[in-house]
């Protein structure tokens, strides 16, 4: 969802972030490749595809002209509880965030090491 999020939004930097450490955290380069694609990927649960989906209206509010559909809600809601949501809106919210600050900033993509910052 962050890598999803940050490649919507052209962050070179926290794409190659969240690469690096969902490499690191035993995710596999396939389906990391095909998150840009996830719909057409047979790889991603349908738990992940709801939230994949709801990261993306939540990223592009100003092309979704309406923010996130009722139906992308009920679809995230169906595969998790209430604070699980919390979570995921807020984790979007923060990747936007932090995609939107590097962006700015101009923060190279390349040099992040796995755990860097933890």
């Amino acid at each position: 969802m962050k890598l999803r999020a940050s490649q919507i939004n052209g962050c070179g930097f926290c794409t190659d972030m969240h690469f690096k450490d969902a490499i690191a955290d035993g995710e596999s380069a396939e389906r990391l490749n095909l998150v840009a694609a996830w719909r057409e990927a047979p790889c991603f649960s349908e738990a992940e595809r709801a939230a994949l989906a709801l990261a993306e209206e939540g990223t592009r509010i100003a092309d979704a002209a309406g923010g996130v559909s009722d139906d992308t809600w009920a679809n995230a809601a169906k595969h998790y509880d209430e604070d699980q949501l919390v979570a995921l809106v807020a984790a979007i919210a923060l990747i936007n965030a932090f995609n939107r600050i590097n962006v700015i900033v101009q923060q190279p993509a390349g040099g992040y090491q796995p755990g860097m910052f933890g």
